[in-house]
């Protein structure tokens, strides 16, 4: 065999092994999403989740409503808000309008759309959460959407010098992973199962902060159970009426957070 056969054999094996590895990778995403879930999981009733739709219009119906009664802060905080699962911080965007209406500064968190934690993405945002307190030389206020609440809370554990207080909206810490209606989306999606995050975590272990627990019982996409949580994992637990959606513009949770933001 000459040296140029050798060649075209590697040449040929290279795009051959790329095929193989794609095709194991679409294997192994698919069986994630057939999975079963323990007996213990909690899971909203899908009536609750198809009515998650009707939040396509909330941009519209917002504007047929009065302004939000918001009043200036008299001690303004540094808030970082973080997307929930597959969303990124536009999605937050009126809410970071609102917050800074009150006079508080609303950051991104930094790392565009949210597709679940790696343990580079989870440095990352540990470093900005550092460098806003740096910054403004004050101990900031996370703000978490469902996924974007766990990552506040493990951040607030790696630099709890740097957080004054976590607030999780329909956040799922507690109960069991699979307390939810989009854990095997979420696992096909990330790439791992729903009980093997790729960083090191104890997501029912509450941060060495205040931390405040936004849950709803209108929640049709994370369980009570797990949005909520059980006293010793979370200080304070608060009942919204809102959809999972609604957590990131309702009214009754922008005013709550301002709440939560002059304790």
């Amino acid at each position: 065999m000459s040296a140029d056969d050798t060649l075209e054999d590697a040449d040929r094996r290279g795009p051959l092994q790329r095929f193989r590895d794609l095709r194991d990778a679409a294997r192994f995403r698919l069986q994630l999403l057939k999975g079963e879930a323990p007996p213990d999981a909690h899971r909203p009733p899908w009536k609750l989740f198809a009515a998650e739709l009707a939040h396509a219009i909330a941009p519209v119906t917002r504007l047929l409503k009065p302004k939000l009664p918001i009043e200036k802060a008299e001690d303004p905080r540094i808030v970082i808000l973080f997307p929930g699962f597959a969303a990124n911080p536009g999605s937050m965007r009126y809410m970071a309008r609102e917050l800074e209406r009150a006079g508080h500064k609303a950051k991104r968190w930094g790392l565009g759309t949210n597709f679940g934690p790696t343990p580079e993405n989870f440095a990352l945002l540990a470093d900005r959460v550092r460098a806003v307190h740096d910054r403004y030389g004050q101990k900031v206020v996370l703000i978490g959407w469902s996924l974007g609440g766990v990552f506040a809370r493990e951040v607030a554990k790696v630099h709890p010098d740097c957080v004054d207080k976590v607030i999780t909206m329909g956040t799922p810490f507690s109960h069991t992973p699979y307390s939810n209606n989009l854990w095997r989306v979420y696992q096909f999606t990330a790439g791992h199962p729903v009980e093997e995050l790729p960083i090191e975590a104890e997501l029912a272990v509450k941060p060495p902060v205040e931390t405040v627990a936004f849950w709803s019982p209108r929640d049709g996409a994370i369980s009570r159970r797990a949005a909520c949580g059980q006293p010793g994992e979370r200080d304070r637990a608060v009942a919204l009426r809102c959809s999972h959606m609604g957590f990131c513009d309702s009214r009754e949770v922008i005013l709550a957070l301002v709440q939560e933001l002059k304790r």
